[in-house]
């Protein structure tokens, strides 16, 4: 008879305790920086309980089991309220596989070296921006691997959104309707590129004549028709007291213009429910949201694995769920050990149609697994919930470099006050000239500029 260590109830009350007294230490057993440093694997950090969705329900949830409305009740607690909702009430469905327990399959692999590299070397300087010991920018990798307090996770989340240097994605996007109508369909490509903490690109870890930027973002639309050229260019002070600088190309006016800097809440095109400040949870500088607090802590289920699908050539997901099956992706979750939840307001903006958020970040690598906004009255608003993975499957690899892409797979925005469903997922290519990929040098003068603004709306 195999006789457990630690009960079902270790890892409760280990969190429980350390929030009675407010303070945050990522591990249950030992620290979880050092197991990852040390043995380059979480499973010293964590009991059994928190490594196994079988051993964590007991049996009732195993590996490889639907989580569907059968059986949502056994891991409500592990779930935000909208998605247990969406499973109970809409036909949504989640695919459990192993939890991960490699860091290296958590994060592009020069990120998880940088974060090795660079432990202990990041602070806060008087105004609120991470830099180095000697006051310079951030060099590279997560700057709090062992996070203390909320604003550690969310300043890794700013700093590098994708994780990468520079990654340019091909996006599909779905609008789907309370009655489960896909109601918009557009396609077009996201790129950004980190002009500082580069850990893959010469030059680094600076971009010298941009080492006053943080990074250049763009996103423009190919389809539909009467959409197409329509594009958006933010470009990043490094200071995140300061609003990025934002232009737009609009086709019918064949101009470039400049829009107010603070519009970040408007959503970027019709019928969509996707704003600006949404990008990766964090979608604003950094100083203007304020009142940052850890709310919560525990084990969670999130998409981290197993989501790339390699069945199809151009990696688009299947849906389900919902009136007419096209309401949700096809997703695969493990067991998240440990996951900490977060709040801030937007103290920088005078009109901000939400009152807060709430983020969920996984304690293994601090990638953001899930958002709440909450309305202006303090009822949940939209919901966000989406998947990453390692870009291999069988004999099929993607490959960045000399190791496997890691990027994000597919997401899905919910307007929980109208049950509308934005879907959107990340292809491999869309035309002849759009391809998903990572540190590839062009992409600044393909999809950074203005000038690439007006060329990309004259396509």
């Amino acid at each position: 008879m195999h006789i457990r260590r630690f009960d079902r109830g270790y890892s409760r009350r280990k969190f429980l305790r350390d929030a009675a007294l407010g303070t945050l230490a990522t591990g249950v057993l030992k620290p979880l920086w050092a197991a990852m440093a040390e043995d380059g694997d979480i499973r010293g950090a964590y009991p059994e309980e928190l490594l196994s969705i079988d051993n964590y329900s007991g049996g009732k949830i195993s590996t490889g089991d639907v989580i569907d409305a059968s059986n949502v009740e056994q891991v409500k607690d592990l779930l935000e309220p909208i998605r247990y909702q969406q499973i109970r009430d809409h036909g949504r469905t989640l695919t459990v596989v192993p939890t991960t327990t490699d860091p290296y399959r958590l994060s592009p692999w020069e990120y998880v070296e940088a974060t090795l590299r660079n432990a202990g070397k990041a602070r806060f300087d008087a105004n609120g921006n991470v830099v180095t010991a000697d006051g310079q920018p951030w060099i590279g990798g997560t700057p709090f691997p062992d996070p203390t307090e909320a604003r550690h996770l969310y300043a890794s989340q700013v700093l590098s959104w994708g994780r990468h240097d520079a990654s340019f994605y091909a996006i599909k996007i779905y609008n789907v309707d309370l009655d489960g109508r896909i109601s918009f369909e557009y396609n077009g490509g996201w790129a950004e590129l980190n002009t500082v903490a580069r850990v893959s690109m010469e030059p680094k870890p600076y971009w010298p004549e941009h080492q006053d930027k943080l990074r250049f973002q763009s996103v423009f639309f190919l389809e539909p028709f009467n959409f197409r050229g329509t594009s958006f260019l933010n470009i990043w002070d490094y200071d995140q007291n300061k609003f990025p600088l934002l232009y737009g190309y609009v086709p019918e006016f064949r101009r470039i213009r400049q829009f107010p800097t603070s519009q970040r809440f408007e959503p970027l095109l019709p019928k969509t429910t996707l704003y600006l400040s949404d990008a990766w949870g964090a979608g604003d500088p950094m100083g203007t949201w304020g009142n940052f607090r850890i709310v919560g802590r525990g084990p969670f289920l999130a998409g981290l694995s197993g989501n790339f699908n390699a069945a199809h050539d151009n990696w688009e997901h299947g849906s389900h769920g919902g009136a007419l099956d096209q309401s949700f992706w096809d997703t695969k979750v493990e067991l998240v050990p440990e996951a900490i939840v977060i709040e801030c307001e937007p103290t920088g903006f005078a009109r901000a149609p939400i009152s807060k958020k709430r983020l969920w970040f996984d304690a293994r690598n601090q990638a953001l697994i899930g958002m709440v906004t909450y309305d202006r009255r303090g009822e949940p608003y939209r919901s966000f919930d989406g998947a990453y993975s390692l870009y291999e499957a069988g004999d099929k690899t993607v490959m960045d470099g000399q190791h496997p892409y890691w990027s994000w797979t597919q997401v899905i925005a919910s307007d929980i006050q109208t049950g509308k469903v934005t879907r959107m997922e990340q292809v491999r290519q869309l035309e002849d000239f759009h391809f998903s990929g990572a540190n590839n040098p062009d992409i600044y003068d393909a999809y950074l500029t203005q000038q690439a603004l007006q060329r990309l709306g004259r396509v």
